[in-house]
């Protein structure tokens, strides 16, 4: 298994939210790249966010949001020196 494009839309996407607190939604216009777009019904489709274009994180969301948070802070830290 490996990421698609669209799984990075909707990775990036959820990076979006603000995990700080829920009363804070995000709103994805119609004239934002298609990609976007996209990512984001398929988003609702799945119930992670409440609106097909954008709302508030559900509560799968939420937890949807602390995994791509911790991958990207994984994939994002500085590589360790390797041992040779």
């Amino acid at each position: 298994m490996s990421f698609t494009p669209g799984t990075i839309e909707e990775l990036n996407l959820l990076l979006q939210f603000d995990s700080s607190t829920l009363d804070r939604g995000i709103k994805v216009h119609s004239n934002a790249r298609g990609e976007v777009i996209a990512a984001c019904q398929a988003l609702f489709d799945r119930g992670l966010v409440s609106q097909p274009d954008g709302g508030y994180l559900t509560d799968a969301g939420v937890e949807a949001l602390a995994h791509a948070q911790s991958l990207a802070g994984l994939l994002n830290a500085s590589a360790p020196a390797r041992a040779g």
